[in-house]
This record gives structure tokens, sequence and C-alpha cells, in this order.
């Protein structure tokens, strides 16, 4: 039942990519991600008034936890906004789809757990394809690298939050995690556009306006169900957080298709193909040696 949950979160999540590509066209990001974030925990506050009687739950170490938790996901989501803004989500999608690679890794050097052939194989599988990615992305649709390295750094923040996942579900319910780490993602985007209205801009800077987009309730409803599945998922006592992560990095298929049929991103397909082709390889390998 876990991997069929996975599977579940991966088809939906491949949505919520799309749907944050559509709001974000021609506009401004922070807005965007504030009200992500509050439509989110609007969709859970029926959990929250109820989950603050149970006094099980209500520790000050488990909040804890959920604030260290929605730090690390709200990082991993502004960069990963900011990139998927100023790239087109075919290029988005592969680099966020070496997450598993890196769960490995962190599973590797944080818990001591050690790699086979055929995970090596897949990792550095994995490394190359997103090397050449970079490098054709850089040169044949003149995509500035720093918007590269913002997803390199939202697919790495994403693989901390995945581990960290695994770790916190050992205790806690996956409604009670998803509620309360949304409101707080909320306060804590609230916080940060409170200060950056009072930081002056520079003259002449071009900055994008917010405008209303129904693509942005979307972003929530997907990411929410999304994520119930994905905590649901690891909550089964005989999950695998290797393999789970694997699953749901397949929403890059969905993605990359609604980038073709959707925004009409064909430029330099062939390379792209190719390279989304030896991710999907490095991660087939990586299974191969989790079985």
């Amino acid at each position: 039942m876990w991997l069929v949950l996975a599977f579940c979160s991966a088809f939906l999540l491949g949505l919520y990519d799309t749907s944050k590509k559509a709001a974000l066209k021609d506009n401004a990001v922070l807005p965007v991600l504030l009200l992500n974030t509050v439509f989110c925990t609007l969709i859970f506050s029926w959990y929250l008034s109820g989950s603050a009687s149970d006094a099980s739950l209500m520790t000050w170490q488990n909040h804890i936890r959920l604030i260290i938790k929605s730090t690390i996901v709200l990082s991993s989501w502004i960069c990963g906004y900011i990139a998927l803004k100023h790239l087109p989500i075919t290029v988005v999608g592969p680099i966020n789809a070496s997450r598993p690679m890196m769960v490995l890794v962190g599973a590797m050097l944080i818990f001591g757990e050690r790699l086979n052939f055929w995970q090596w194989g897949g990792v550095l599988l994995s490394i190359f394809s997103i090397f050449l990615l970079s490098i054709s992305s850089h040169r044949k649709e003149d995509v500035d690298l720093k918007w590269l390295w913002c997803t390199v750094a939202a697919a790495v923040l994403g693989a901390i939050s995945g581990l960290y996942d695994k770790h916190i579900m050992k205790s806690m319910d996956p409604l009670f995690v998803q509620s309360w780490y949304n409101l707080y993602q909320a306060l804590m985007m609230a916080v940060v556009c409170l200060i950056l209205r009072w930081i002056p801009r520079s003259r002449g800077a071009a900055v994008d306006e917010f405008r209303w987009s129904w693509a942005i309730p979307l972003i929530s409803i997907f990411i929410s169900v999304a994520d119930f599945c994905y905590f649901s998922s690891l909550s089964r006592p005989d999950s695998m957080i290797s393999i789970v992560s694997l699953v749901r990095r397949s929403s890059v298929i969905v993605s990359f298709v609604c980038g073709l049929l959707i925004f009409k991103e064909r430029r330099n397909l062939k390379a792209k193909i190719f390279d989304l082709s030896m991710i999907l390889a490095g991660m087939l390998l990586i299974w191969i040696g989790s079985r």
C-alpha cells in the first residue's frame, strides 16, 4: 500500500510543478509562495483545531521538529520557485529527479548506510546527466547558470527534508505533521514578505508585480494531496525512504510532458530527452540496487 501511495504522490507532484510554472509566469515569486502556504494551511485548518487537544502530539519537542522541517522546506521552495520562474520546466524537472540519488548519499553519510554496486552506478549516472543538462541548457538555451544552481540547491534541500521526514514520521501522525508545518511555513513567509516590503528597491530595477492566477490555488491543492500520500506512505512501518523518494521523483515524467504540451518547451528537445533518459536510467539502477 505504501508503494501505491508513493505513485499517487508522484503523479500529483507533477501536476503541482506544472501549476507552479503557470502561476509564476510574469508574476512575483514571493507573493505566489506566500499564498500557496496560506492556502495549504487553510486546507488543513480543520485538523489544526482538533490536534490542539491531543496531548500526546502537542509537545514542544514535536513543534521544534516541525519548525526545523518548515525552515528546510521553505528554503527549498524559495530556491525552487525562483529557478522555475526563470527556467523551462523541462530543465527543472530532470534536475529535481536527481533527489533520490541525494537521499541515498545522505543516508550513507548520516545514517551509515552503504551503497552497493548498482546504487553507485545510479548515483554516478545521475550526476553525469545533470552535468550534461547544465552544459546543454547554458549553451543552447542561453540559460543563466545561477538559476541552475538555484534548482540544484532546491533539490539538495528537498533531499535533506526527505531524510528528516523519515526520522520524524516514526513518532508523529501524517496529518499532524502536514497541518502544523504548513502553518509555520505561512507564518515564516508572511514575515519574509513584510521585511522585504520595507526594504527600498534599487532604482531602475525590474521587479515583477503580483497578479492573481487561478493556478495558485491549484498549487496548494496538488501539493497538499501529494504530501498527504507521501507522509502516509512514510508512516507505514515497512516503507523505505530510498524507494519512496525514487518513486516520487517519477513526477518528472508528468511535468516534462506538460512542459511540451502546455508550455511548448521544445527547444533543445533531443538533448533534454537524452538527459532525462539517463536520469531515469540512474533511478532504475538505484531501484535495482535497493531491492
